[in-house]
């Protein structure tokens, strides 16, 4: 018989909380941008659009990695 496979809580978790840091870097990173773009003559423009654009791809970054803990915690990782 096969054994089931359960749940790594632990990885689960961790998984959960990259996903919590995703939805700050999701709402945080387009909102800088916005700030940048409306103020396009102050002397803060390039730094602001900088800190924009990489908190936008961290969050792209972070939501691929969470995405892909919790599926290993529900899957577990395969060995060929």
């Amino acid at each position: 018989m096969e054994e089931t496979k359960h749940t790594d809580k632990e990885i689960l978790n961790r998984g959960i909380r990259i996903m919590l840091i995703c939805l700050f870097l999701m709402f945080s990173g387009p909102t800088i941008l916005h700030i940048a773009f409306s103020n396009s003559e102050k002397s803060l423009y390039i730094p602001l659009l900088i800190l924009g654009i990489l908190l936008s791809l961290g969050a792209i970054f972070s939501l691929l990695k969470g995405i892909n803990t919790i599926i290993e915690s529900i899957f577990g990782k395969k060995n060929n």
